[in-house]
């Protein structure tokens, strides 16, 4: 197999085991509200998931794109040192 396909068939993979992991976090977080609200919970505590789901993705997503500005930030640093200390020698 060609390098593309390669990347292309780690990238699908990863995703599937994302979105099987996302249901199971899911599955995990609904059986806590039915023990928070009881079995007869209604539209309120599905409205109330959604919301707090929500905003647990998106706080996720800032605190990783952060943390992958400043891993990028470094490796640059990093390699504007190393082709620095290539200059010199």
């Amino acid at each position: 197999m060609n390098k593309e396909v390669l990347e292309k068939l780690n990238a699908l993979i990863i995703a599937a085991f994302g979105l099987v992991a996302a249901l199971a976090w899911n599955t995990a977080i609904q059986e806590i509200f039915k023990r928070v609200f009881g079995a007869a919970s209604g539209l309120f505590a599905m409205i109330f998931y959604a919301v707090l789901v929500t905003v647990i993705a998106v706080w996720v997503t800032i605190k990783m794109a952060s943390l992958t500005e400043k891993a990028n930030k470094l490796s640059e640093k990093k390699a504007r040192a190393r082709f620095a200390s290539k200059l010199r020698k």
